[in-house]
């Protein structure tokens, strides 16, 4: 088991860990990870590990492995810090601050654009929702301007626990179609943005996400894409 550091805290940049296995595809295994591992639309985290006496391995991405294993890949074919090594692990920081910017500018899109949800991306300079949208967007200045306003309005994010049979009462929190949350573990976590009669938005993610609003900073509308006969592809861009 890798303990989710990056839930704990997503804005641990450095942090120990001690190796716990090697995996057959060359990965390495800590017992807590400040990487977030490729899901929910959101990719990997890269970085690298470094251990005495001056040792370094290059971390391209971050995959899951069996169970709550959490497994760091090498950019390129390399030593391994040895099982029970001690190490550091760093985060490419401003590519994860950039993912976080853009995940939580898409939990706002769903509430500009009020649509079941088919599909998502999550990338460093652009993400985009896929949604049941049968006739094409109307008004995409306006809703651009709502998505920036809701973003101007440094709102908190914060995270709640639910069990799985509170979810099952209340299946409106869920947004997508086709993906259903994990269950298993005996909880769902839930991300809302805004408290109290300020909250716009609850759901299930287990992603990571800026501690207010007004940190992702202004979001453009790029491409609007028909993918089908009733689903449609929205872009936003980061203003970096």
């Amino acid at each position: 088991m890798s303990v989710k550091l990056f839930q704990q805290d997503p804005y641990l940049r450095d942090a120990p860990a001690t190796v716990m296995a090697h995996t057959p595809e060359g990965g390495v295994v800590l017992d807590g990870s400040i990487f977030y591992p490729t899901g929910g639309g959101q990719p990997g985290d890269s970085g690298k590990l470094t251990w005495a006496p001056s040792e370094t391995l290059e971390v391209a991405t971050t995959i899951k492995g069996q169970g709550e294993q959490i497994i760091l890949l090498p950019a390129t074919p390399a030593p391994l810090p040895p099982i029970g090594t001690a190490v550091i692990q760093q985060l490419d920081w401003e590519r994860r601050h950039r993912h976080m910017r853009i995940h939580t500018a898409l939990h706002i899109l769903s509430v500009v654009i009020p649509l079941p949800v088919t599909g998502g991306s999550i990338g460093s300079e652009k993400g985009r929702l896929d949604f049941d949208m049968p006739y094409p967007l109307e008004n995409r200045e306006a809703l651009e301007e709502g998505i920036n306003a809701l973003i101007d309005r440094d709102l908190p994010i914060t995270e709640t626990w639910i069990t799985d049979a509170e979810l099952d009462a209340n299946p409106g929190l869920v947004k997508t179609l086709r993906v259903q949350p994990p269950r298993g573990s005996g909880r769902i976590r839930l991300i809302a943005i805004g408290e109290g009669r300020e909250m716009i938005d609850l759901q299930p993610c287990g992603g990571t996400h800026v501690a207010r609003t007004g940190e992702i900073g202004l979001i453009h509308f790029g491409k609007v894409e028909k993918k089908g006969a009733t689903n449609r592809r929205v872009n936003i861009l980061l203003d970096v």
